[in-house]
């Protein structure tokens, strides 16, 4: 199968030769709005197939500390759905791959899947991690929010699914270490990149969410001041398989005296391009903060936020919770960022409360609460009508909430909007309900 034949062509010569597996069910995306619409769809007794470009499943979920308001540990929820998928004798789940070709057929669509190469042979491979171990490339792990290096040969973290290694290719340097270790032989570094046609009578589309970029507004200094960081770098911070084992300076490695977080700092911007609120941000922020005064009782800890949005079920008490365990809330505009000469960082805000005043605070280190955005290539394969906000739209939100306007596609969670987990399981199992419902109807 020649990895640079037209995705189409081939599809249709496979197609003709009855080359193509046939699935009820292709999922864009195995985060835990594709997790848990092909778990419902399987336990009907539906073939389903999960296409996700990441070596792992489990999405943005797996990287979290703990949830709100509940604060249970989010792997703890995510990894039985994962090792479900997994296990599931209905679900095939193609990881390290993309679907790159996706077109209409009488009965539904035909998919071209892109398995990306390993350098690893999937079947072979037991997960040992020899590879990784005697392997002398080093690059920063994306996982753990830049903060530690993983190997050019690696397991993309402790509980992937599935527990197959796979080689960095920009950074290996062909020293052959991990070959001559590896105790299968499975490693391939001719491997070619595979295309597999399949057809599916639906597609959900489950592709998620990005950050907002942390650049994006200079004033903030993202990129220049070190201990200036994402919320996803923080939830590393505080996860207890974390870089560190606990929450440090990075800069330094100091044990922070003073945190601040910076609400809106990624949406509700229409200089940034992104008007719209992103839902989670404010209790977010809020969970980490109310995890850090655990983890750092003596550490002064506020968030500077122009209006508190507490939506969903729980979420006031929670607010309040934060405030009354000693959680300073500042309701002001953060003009820009700085560092000072001992790299912590001052605050340069504008209190939009009954001050009405121009102050400057210093913290040890600032999160900047980004919001969510469109995940950047997700409108390239299927034309899916979208929002102003660029997230996909679906004509008739109150009938069929997960109903796009081409047939038997629906989308699942954030793909159509910033939500947080709650509502993104259920909007997966409502695309997976109103799958069931048309093919009754059928």
């Amino acid at each position: 199968m020649s990895a640079q034949e037209d995705p189409r062509k081939l599809a249709e010569r496979l197609a003709e030769a009855g080359g193509v597996q046939h699935f009820d069910t292709l999922v864009i995306g195995a985060g835990i709005a594709g997790l848990q619409a092909a778990l419902d769809l399987a336990d009907q007794g539906r073939q389903v197939v999960i296409v996700e470009r990441q070596p792992s499943i489990g999405g943005a979920m797996i990287g979290l500390s703990k949830v709100f308001p509940t604060l249970d540990c989010a792997s703890c929820i995510t990894t039985p759905k994962m090792a479900a998928a997994a296990h599931h004798g209905d679900i095939t789940i193609h990881t390290y791959s993309e679907v790159e070709d996706l077109v209409p057929n009488e009965n539904g669509y035909t998919a071209t899947i892109r398995r990306k190469a390993r350098s690893v042979v999937e079947d072979d491979c037991i997960g040992c991690r020899q590879c990784e171990y005697v392997c002398p490339a080093e690059v920063p792990d994306e996982f753990q929010g830049g903060y530690t290096s993983r190997r050019a040969a690696y397991v993309p973290f402790t509980n992937a699914i599935p527990q197959v290694a796979l080689i960095d290719k920009d950074a290996c340097t062909l020293c052959g270490a991990c070959a001559r270790v590896c105790p299968k032989d499975c490693i391939d570094y001719d491997q070619k990149d595979q295309l597999i046609p399949i057809a599916a009578d639906h597609v959900v589309v489950a592709t998620g969410w990005q950050l907002t970029s942390a650049s994006s507004k200079k004033q903030y200094g993202a990129d220049q001041i070190a201990n200036v960081i994402s919320p996803l770098q923080m939830e590393r911070l505080l996860a207890p398989h974390g870089p560190y084992g606990r929450v440090i300076r990075p800069a330094d490695g100091k044990d922070p005296a003073s945190i601040a977080w910076v609400q809106c700092a990624g949406s509700r911007d229409r200089t940034l391009g992104v008007p719209y609120c992103s839902r989670v941000c404010c209790m977010y922020a809020i969970k980490q903060a109310m995890l850090l005064s655990g983890a750092l009782p003596f550490a002064d800890l506020t968030i500077y936020y122009m209006d508190i949005r507490a939506f969903g079920k729980g979420y006031e008490e929670f607010f309040r919770s934060a405030k009354a365990m000693g959680i300073e809330f500042v309701k002001a505009k953060v003009g820009r960022l700085e560092e000072a000469t001992d790299r912590s960082v001052d605050v340069h805000i504008e209190r939009i409360d009954d001050r009405g005043q121009a102050e400057v605070r210093n913290h040890d280190m600032v999160v900047l609460s980004l919001g969510l955005a469109p995940t950047a290539d997700a409108h390239e394969l299927l034309p899916l009508e979208t929002g102003e906000d660029g997230f996909f739209d679906v004509p008739h939100p109150k009938d069929a909430p997960c109903r796009t306007s081409l047939p038997h596609v629906s989308v699942a969670g954030t793909a159509t909007g910033p939500m947080d987990i709650v509502d993104t399981i259920a909007e997966a199992s409502a695309a997976a309900m109103e799958i069931c419902r048309e093919g009754d109807r059928g």
